[in-house]
């Protein structure tokens, strides 16, 4: 067990977690994800989970687990053409996930979506999150137009409601 990890995450709190993403960075996220969804054919979540609590903490849990128990407690495997993606922050971490259904994984290489995730983190530990979300948000959408191009009528599936866990 990393005490550091553990510390981190009992000091993230809510409070924390609105001052990385308080409202008007909230709504520039649903704005870009709104955009997202005209731009192509898939689904874009975006989730930030300030700690873990303290069972799945202390048995270990890493952020890849947990953003596979978002991906589906959020239902984003749950689109027409298996084309839902979830981007998950865990904040106290500065950790991000990038979580594909079966239709998006066949097409886009993990190395991609790795990709991704790192320059994320680069602008959170300048907490730069608006940005860094936005950017991330745009990264994914230029992915998912090259493998999902739009169709004559998008729609919206899943909300693009940022989701504070």
């Amino acid at each position: 067990m990393n005490l550091k990890r553990v510390f981190k995450h009992l000091l993230m709190n809510r409070w924390r977690v609105a001052l990385a993403f308080p409202p008007r960075t909230l709504s520039a996220i649903e704005d870009s994800i709104a955009v997202s969804h005209k731009a192509h054919a898939g689904q874009v979540r975006f989730a930030v989970e300030g700690a873990l609590h303290s069972a799945l903490l202390l048995k270990g849990e890493d952020a890849r687990t947990r953003a596979v128990e978002v991906f589906s407690e959020l239902r984003v495997w749950d689109t027409e053409q298996n084309n839902g993606v979830l981007i998950y922050l865990l904040l106290a971490d500065r950790d991000v996930e990038i979580v594909a259904d079966r239709g998006v994984h066949a097409k886009v290489d993990a190395s991609e979506w790795e990709s991704i995730c790192r320059s994320m983190e680069e602008a959170f530990r300048h907490s730069r999150y608006e940005s860094g979300v936005v950017q991330g948000v745009g990264d994914v959408t230029a992915l998912l137009q090259r493998h999902f191009p739009a169709s004559l009528t998008p729609f919206e599936e899943l909300s693009s409601d940022p989701v504070l866990l």
